[in-house]
């Protein structure tokens, strides 16, 4: 990718009882177009007695993407929704003005040995949508966008961009782009003319090579204009690209909650004190307020 303004490494984040590697936010770039939050689960191999389990949860202002290159989890929500996830199905939740869930190790594979590698991701809503109603959607593997050009595979996971469209039901224009070199031989990899907004681009395994310099895995590399998105993709490499038009407004962030103001990240903390979310089915954990003192703008 050319003109790199940044590079934020992988973090280590608790999430209950399973590390990720956290992306974004991040201490200098708190977001990309209307992506605010990318955490890299996995890849994470788990015993019999191992178990992925974030009880019920809240939030608010936002939707969340789940995709997973390996494994399983068990999604229930406050809408009713209760549906398993697999590799390369995507879950879209949008949370509006409040939605609780939680993710779980599915019961049939808790005493087995089993693998969990994924992205989840949230995304700010448009201003005028913050308070919808919740939604969710599955969609399915075989309904995700794939083709191949120059021996090169690409995936449009949400979004629009390369004359496609993914049926992900996104709010706001943008895109999350997988492309995959299984060859054993460099591809030159040119997208500035169909990007737009800000625009970045995840290594997730292998390297690229941009303006001389090989990049490695678990980086995100931030653009200082999308339109310069120019890079050899290494062979067995996998990046993802994601972007789109950033919001005129700031965003505020506390913990799960995310709005374009203070007063609604407080009604949303007083909620889920006073136990007035909606309950999740079939799933009566609780996951308390963090003791958190303040919140945090996001802004560049």
């Amino acid at each position: 990718m050319s003109n790199i303004q940044m590079i934020i490494e992988e973090r280590a984040a608790d999430i209950g009882n399973f590390l990720v590697g956290r992306l974004l936010p991040f201490s200098q770039k708190r977001s990309v177009g209307p992506f605010v939050f990318i955490d890299h689960m996995g890849p994470a191999a788990l015993k019999d007695y191992e178990n992925m389990d974030v009880p019920p949860h809240p939030h608010i202002g936002l939707s969340t993407l789940t995709f997973l290159f390996e494994g399983s989890i068990m999604h229930r929500d406050s809408i009713g929704t209760e549906i398993e996830i697999k590799e390369g199905a995507v879950n879209w939740m949008t949370a509006g003005k409040g939605v609780a869930h939680s993710e779980r190790t599915p019961e049939y594979l808790r005493t087995t040995d089993k693998n969990l590698h994924g992205l989840q991701i949230w995304v700010a809503l448009p201003k005028e949508l913050e308070t919808i109603e919740p939604e969710f959607f599955h969609i399915n593997k075989e309904d995700i966008p794939s083709w191949k050009d120059n021996g090169v595979d690409y995936k449009l996971i949400a979004g629009e961009i390369l004359g496609r469209k993914s049926p992900v039901p996104v709010y706001s224009p943008l895109y999350f782009l997988e492309v995959k070199n299984t060859l054993q031989e460099d591809r030159e990899i040119i997208l500035g003319d169909y990007l737009f907004g800000e625009s970045s681009l995840y290594i997730l395994e292998g390297n690229i090579e941009s303006e001389g310099n090989l990049y490695n895995p678990k980086h995100i590399l931030i653009a200082k204009d999308s339109k310069l998105c120019h890079f050899v993709l290494k062979p067995n490499s996998t990046v993802y690209i994601f972007g789109g038009e950033p919001f005129p407004e700031p965003r505020f962030i506390y913990w799960n909650f995310v709005a374009t103001s203070r007063e609604m990240i407080e009604d949303a903390k007083t909620r889920w004190e006073n136990h007035e979310f909606p309950k999740v089915i079939n799933d009566d954990g609780y996951v308390p307020l963090p003791p958190q003192n303040k919140n945090l703008k996001l802004k560049e």
